[in-house]
């Protein structure tokens, strides 16, 4: 509890912040590649599900076209990523903009990645419990498997994190992180972009 309510919020700060400034140079080419290739908005913006079931504005660096069927509507997620926005979701570095997140104090480096407002209703009591943490960047659910895990290993991994948060955990998480985005690891479920809609 020490660990989670003290320590932690200063290590997500000071690392975010270090992390935003070592890593401009590479914020300002991927802002001039996207807009160049996929142009505005640069940023993709959406409500997601934080702490205490609290919502907060989650940003990542859009991945996708805005490409449209003969009807107007918007083609399926994976015929609009494309060879760039591929590229941009295998290495991860699509999550940059997170840091600007954890900086803010919406999330954490680590911890159950934040969902959409429209699953909460769906969650028993028991997944529920992922909320009693913030969200982070990366977390257990994604070093076991990622998008290749069923919804219930995920949320069974989210709360096994909520129980066993500490600083050994979340060095474990962070270097295991490091290496399944090197391996480009658990990018989608098979017949997925990403990762099927969670239904409950």
């Amino acid at each position: 509890m020490l660990f989670r309510r003290f320590v932690k919020p200063v290590v997500d700060t000071l690392l975010a912040a270090a992390g935003i400034l070592l890593l401009t140079p590479i914020f300002c080419a991927l802002f001039v590649a996207i807009r160049i290739g996929m142009g505005n908005p640069v940023i993709f913006r959406q409500v997601r599900i934080g702490l205490d079931d609290k919502p907060f504005v989650f940003l990542k660096f859009r991945s996708m076209s805005d490409a449209c069927d003969s009807r107007g509507d918007l083609l399926p997620d994976a015929e609009r990523i494309g060879r760039f926005g591929a590229f941009l979701r295998s290495t991860s570095l699509d999550e940059l903009p997170q840091l600007w997140n954890v900086l803010r104090g919406d999330m954490s480096l680590i911890g159950p990645r934040p969902l959409l407002p429209e699953y909460l209703p769906r969650y028993s009591a028991e997944q529920r419990r992922r909320h009693e943490v913030k969200p982070g960047i990366t977390g257990l659910a994604q070093v076991k498997g990622r998008n290749t895990l069923s919804w219930d290993e995920k949320f069974r991994l989210d709360v096994e994190y909520v129980d066993q948060c500490s600083a050994s955990l979340d060095l474990a998480v962070l270097w295991k992180t490091l290496y399944s985005v090197v391996r480009r690891d658990g990018i989608s479920r098979d017949g997925h972009a990403t990762m099927p809609t969670f239904e409950g």
